[in-house]
């Protein structure tokens, strides 16, 4: 049986450049409780990793981006940490040009950040949202 979680995020922009996140509840239930992450989930078996961050960033932020403003930005897989024997794979995509204002988040809280202000929040950010901003920012090789 294969172990694998696959999911889909997205970095937002909005139209001042500032990137979009997720203040993530601080919930132990959750993966990463209070943590400051990304918008996306977990695809599921029929969907592409393109119509599942569409899915995802519209459920959490009940606004819908059409599929042709995601850009493909990387993916990776390793180790899942939180399943023993098991792996993760994940695929990252950038939308640029959100209008912050009309956005309701439905999980945590919307946190809004100057892409300069990462390198400070590095110890808040959940590893994936950690990987694929400093993918975004050049700090970190790509793992095509």
């Amino acid at each position: 049986m294969d172990l694998t979680r696959e999911f889909a995020v997205a970095i937002l922009l909005d139209t001042s450049g500032r990137l979009l996140m997720q203040l993530r509840d601080n919930n132990p239930s959750i993966l990463y409780p209070g943590k400051i992450g990304l918008f996306g989930g977990h695809r599921e078996a029929d969907e592409s990793f393109l119509e599942c961050v569409v899915r995802e960033v519209r459920e959490e932020l009940s606004f819908y981006i059409p599929p042709e403003r995601f850009t493909p930005l990387s993916r990776k897989s390793e180790p899942d940490p939180h399943a023993t024997g098991g792996n993760m794979y994940v695929e990252v995509f950038v939308a640029r040009d959100i209008p912050a204002r009309e956005l309701q988040v439905t999980e945590g809280a919307l946190k809004v950040i100057a892409p300069v202000e990462v390198d400070g929040l590095k110890e808040k950010l959940s590893p994936t949202a950690l990987f694929a901003l400093e993918t975004f920012l050049g700090t970190h090789p790509r793992e095509d």
